[in-house]
């Protein structure tokens, strides 16, 4: 196999539609998204909750269950798209090459069993040669690299004797333990004051950082935390792209409709005693989606074109694109 370009993106997600139930009842949630991420570089994938960012991700990972089922699409890593290739194989990389960090490390870790259990276990999975002792050397070194004092006597405990914030150290520290080259952090700090966001972003940010280099999706309601950490944007709305840029561009001039609503409701410092804007209307449904834009009924902007017609993301210069009649056509 001949050797991939250092510049050579270390995921490409490629038209990728998600669809779940059965038969008459089946309704796509993801339409044709695509998106590349570079070693070492943090992608934001942001929008409201139920517009397709999760499913995204637990595509990536391979995680989408029956009725769920992808219908288009590839998702290329190091030269293989990982939707043809065997349970198996996917589940030795799923863990060790390509992780991620969920929301809520409560759901993630098993109550009945320690940290250095459940480290102990997923690389031993992985690298079945390993003793039960140099295993648990890795898991101590991994949990004092999140920032958690005393990391030798904290494999000794249980989840529920942690805090939330060191709870999702262990699971960031589970996510490090096999130096993928790609991890997926999927609201990774939703249920955490200030302090401990500010600690947890930081955790990720260096992971962007030599030795690691890693690849890192960043999946996120709130522009405030992806403008912390990622290099571009993907602002999804509806299951589909809507806007996608350099961060600092996107933040400095939206250009959909969607993107200045979210931008607008987010207070600033900058500007004390502004009103904050809300989006008028809810994220519809799958199944009332219909033919044209899908923010058109929540759109202030809107003419009878995007009511009649999905729009397609067009480029508007460089690595900007966006999906909007209105925009496209000025």
């Amino acid at each position: 196999m001949l050797d991939r370009p250092r510049n050579a993106p270390v995921l490409s997600v490629e038209r990728l539609s998600v669809s779940f139930g059965v038969g008459a009842r089946s309704y796509e949630v993801v339409s044709d998204v695509s998106f590349r991420l570079n070693p070492g570089e943090a992608l934001g994938l942001v929008g409201e909750s139920g517009c397709g960012k999760s499913v995204t991700g637990l595509s990536i990972m391979g995680l989408i269950a029956p009725p769920g089922r992808v219908t288009q699409g590839a998702i290329i890593f190091k030269e293989q798209d990982l939707l043809s290739i065997a349970p198996g194989q996917m589940r030795r990389i799923r863990g060790s090459r390509i992780a991620m960090v969920f929301q809520d490390p409560s759901n993630t870790l098993n109550p009945v069993l320690t940290i250095g259990a459940q480290l102990v276990e997923q690389l031993r999975w992985h690298k079945p040669g390993l003793s039960r002792r140099e295993a648990r050397g890795i898991a101590a070194e991994a949990v004092a690299r999140v920032g958690i004092a005393d990391p030798v006597a904290r494999l000794s405990s249980y989840p529920h004797e942690l805090s939330g914030g060191m709870r999702q150290r262990v699971i960031i520290a589970a996510a490090m333990l096999l130096a993928p080259q790609i991890i997926i952090a999927d609201e990774p700090t939703t249920a955490l004051d200030v302090t401990v966001q500010a600690q947890i972003l930081e955790l990720i940010r260096n992971l962007k950082e030599a030795p690691f280099g890693t690849g890192v999706v960043l999946i996120s309601h709130d522009l405030g935390v992806i403008a912390q950490l990622c290099e571009r944007i993907v602002v999804m709305y509806a299951g589909t792209m809507v806007e996608t840029g350099r961060t600092a561009e996107i933040l400095a001039q939206p250009l959909h409709p969607y993107t200045i609503g979210l931008l607008n409701a987010i207070p600033s410092v900058r500007a004390p005693g502004r009103r904050l804007e809300s989006i008028p209307g809810t994220l519809p449904h799958p199944s009332q989606r219909g033919v044209g834009c899908p923010f058109s009924g929540r759109c202030t902007m809107a003419v009878a074109q995007c009511r009649s017609e999905r729009p397609v993301l067009s480029t508007i210069s460089g690595d900007r694109s966006v999906a909007c009649h209105v925009v496209a056509g000025h």
